[in-house]
């Protein structure tokens, strides 16, 4: 399978609701079912995105797989399925891992180590969540910290007979004659943190919903939903595309789903390298997007 540009979904625009509108008689070709199709994803995705917003599901837990002697050293993410920022679903069915000594050597050949050690730190409980911290870890004195993200993609799947494109008119073309929704799963080290970004995703309306009175949280609820739209940035697209959330870091898809934070202890030298120390997994900086019966169970109805 191959997997298709970024840009090649038309999802990836944000278009408008336009529905094709049909009449006996009509010719019609394949940019019209392509339309058709559009249409359906885009209502959908508009409804996931406002409803859900960008987060996990289910699953998608992410372990550390230390080395043994039939397995190499290697962050493991579960299956399971989020929403990404555009409202699409990504499902991960099979368990998916990247081994940490080949990504550490990968990161440290593309520029001599300089990631790396832009990408390292101290005082590590600045990068982490409450909830992490709240165990008690022994953490690193210094460590690389990376993001694990798992990005909508989508692959080429099957060929058919079809008409050539362009100025021909030969019988004997191709085409892909489905397109299957896939994921990329992507390990990222984090330059640029500081005391003021820790580069994780920020709440969905704000601090505000969790704090105060039943009618403090009611007012900030009311307030966050008036101006939930703009901020949504969905129908119509804009020229500049999805915003980045904090979690994103340059160049990196905007509507990847942040899933995890991985510390990789390393000594003091420059360029970093790994000491003997297990990495930690943060799993508790995500956004969870929890379904209706939980809701209900922890509010005890």
């Amino acid at each position: 399978m191959t997997i298709l540009a970024t840009s090649a979904d038309p999802l990836f625009a944000q278009p408008r609701a336009e529905r094709p509108a049909y009449a006996t008689g009509m010719l019609l070709d394949a940019q019209d079912f392509s339309d058709e199709q559009t249409y359906h994803r885009g209502r959908l995705a508009l409804a996931l995105s406002l409803l859900a917003g960008g987060g996990t599901l289910a699953g998608l837990l992410v372990e550390h797989q230390p080395q043994s002697p039939t397995q190499a050293e290697e962050v493991r993410v579960r299956p399971g399925v989020a929403v990404d920022r555009l409202g699409r679903l990504v499902e991960l069915p099979r368990a998916a891992c990247r081994g940490l000594a080949d990504w550490f050597a990968d990161v440290a050949a593309a520029d001599g180590g300089d990631t790396l050690r832009t990408s390292a730190y101290g005082n590590l409980q600045r990068f982490v969540s409450p909830r992490f911290l709240a165990a008690n870890p022994a953490l690193p004195a210094r460590a690389v910290v990376a993001d694990v993200y798992l990005r909508f993609a989508q692959c080429a799947v099957g060929l058919t007979p079809s008409f050539a494109a362009g100025p021909f008119d030969a019988l004997n073309a191709v085409s892909t004659s489905r397109i299957r929704d896939a994921y990329e799963l992507m390990m990222v080290p984090r330059t640029g943190l500081s005391d003021t970004q820790a580069g994780l995703p920020l709440p969905p309306a704000g601090p505000l919903l969790g704090t105060g009175s039943p009618a403090e949280r009611s007012t900030a609820a009311q307030d966050a939903v008036l101006g939930g739209y703009v901020a949504a940035g969905h129908v119509g697209g804009t020229a500049q595309g999805l915003p980045p959330g904090p979690e994103h870091p340059p160049l990196l898809d905007t509507s990847a789903v942040f899933i995890a934070r991985v510390l990789l202890p390393v000594g003091a030298a420059n360029p970093p390298q790994r000491t003997v120390g297990p990495p930690l997994v943060d799993n508790f900086s995500r956004r969870f997007l929890p379904s209706m019966p939980l809701l209900w169970q922890s509010a005890g109805l």
